[in-house]
């Protein structure tokens, strides 16, 4: 049985699944401890840890949070749920839920227990006011609609309203349109969303940040304007439709036409790969002068965390169709991709100019998912340099332009 990319789905996947109960006490001791250090600290020890230590573990990173605060036990398994490591013995779903469950225990506490950072939503229509600016209001999806009038997504329009400026979303299942409907200029908003999101997530963002703690549907970021969007796993359908501007980061794969008919500025990073029509109809500017462009890695990981680079980067066709502007750097160190995948577009030199415009978004991208700039420079273990690395591509019609310019220059 094979995905929708064609790769091969393990229906009995390696590591040990009979989670059992925690010890006594964890293995790993936290107090006073920085959460980037707590989190380094859990990925040195949990390869050789047994099921028992590892539920200790997590269990003592949520009882930590009565020292050192929600916001400290947050940071610390938001990271262990969204990077990818080795797990050594245990299967690595069944980790994640454990983490994914601590993680909800400890912020839906906030409903009876709030703090400076994190306070509860009693029920559907509870609006209470922030009291600052940092603190976050915990919304349990499971109670309203996935759309419609009484919809989740217009709640947290009514919250904004009402003041609030950071969402934690919970138990999404299928819930449509989350960071739609709240108009411009809204660069001060932050929304976290955790479960199974359904269609149209940050679609029409002016500003805000957004962030999807595992896989996304069809239509994110459809017409986003401006803002940040960061999904940590794959995307569906459509992703980025007329898009116009703003950062958006995928960390795994993206399904068919992503980023068509997209126009201005928009800057994407694909951590891994994508289906057919690639930035079909793509017209956003030259992005050497401020214009739109997207990177395509061609990335995977293996069972203990190790990133890889697929045997193509992209193993679709109609890449750029019918584009007239922007670009697509695509990560190729052996020249997998041909002329035939193409169809409007064409290989042309990366040049120092470009990896300008390139190298920042990837720094980003660091941030976000821990993926070194270095080791996608890296090729058969020699560090290369961006243009042996990349190749850039862009639309038939700019190189003509391109070519015709210089020919105007020299006729001079």
């Amino acid at each position: 049985m094979t995905n929708k990319f064609g790769d091969v789905v393990d229906t009995h996947p390696t590591g040990d699944y009979m989670s059992t109960y925690a010890t006594e006490e964890s293995p790993l001791g936290f107090s006073d401890t920085d959460p980037l250090l707590a989190y380094q600290s859990v990925l040195e020890a949990l390869p050789h840890m047994s099921w028992p230590e590892a539920l200790a573990t997590i269990e003592a990173i949520e009882e930590n949070s009565s020292s050192a605060g929600r916001e400290w036990t947050w940071e610390v398994l938001t990271l262990l749920l969204d990077r990818m490591y080795d797990t050594g013995s245990l299967r690595r779903s069944r980790w994640l839920d454990s983490v994914e469950a601590s993680l909800i225990r400890t912020t839906y506490a906030a409903r009876h227990q709030p703090c400076d950072g994190f306070i509860g939503q009693m029920a559907p229509g509870h609006r209470p006011s922030p009291t600052s600016e940092n603190q976050r209001i915990v919304v349990d999806a499971r109670p309203y609609p996935p759309e419609g009038t009484d919809s989740l997504a217009l709640e947290l329009v009514a919250l904004h309203e009402a003041g609030w400026k950071r969402f934690l979303i919970l138990h999404c299942r299928g819930h449509r349109f989350i960071g739609n409907g709240f108009g411009p200029d809204t660069s001060d908003v932050e929304i976290d969303v955790l479960g199974a999101v359904g269609d149209y997530l940050g679609s029409g963002s002016d500003g805000m940040r957004i962030t999807m703690h595992g896989n996304a549907q069809d239509q994110v970021a459809q017409i986003h304007k401006t803002g940040e969007l960061v999904v940590h796993g794959d995307v569906g359908q459509c992703y980025g439709y007329g898009a116009k501007g703003g950062r958006l980061f995928v960390l795994g794969n993206a399904a068919g036409r992503p980023m068509i008919n997209a126009v201005g500025s928009p800057k994407v990073v694909i951590n891994g790969t994508a289906l057919d029509y690639l930035a079909e109809s793509f017209m956003a500017g030259d992005p050497l002068e401020g214009g739109g462009f997207v990177i395509i890695n061609g990335m995977m990981f293996d069972q203990r965390g190790e990133m890889l680079s697929l045997e193509t980067p992209y193993p679709g066709g109609n890449l750029f169709s019918l584009a007239s502007g922007g670009a697509i750097y695509v990560r190729d160190p052996h020249k997998r991709l041909s002329d035939s995948q193409l169809n409007g577009g064409a290989f042309t030199e990366m040049t120092d100019l470009d990896w300008a415009v390139v190298e920042p978004l990837l720094q980003r991208n660091e941030e976000h998912f821990g993926i070194p700039l270095q080791r996608l420079l890296t090729v058969d273990g020699e560090v290369a340099s961006p243009a042996e690395v990349y190749r850039k591509i862009i639309p038939v019609k700019s190189k003509m332009l391109h070519a015709e310019a210089a020919w105007a220059g020299h006729a001079d």
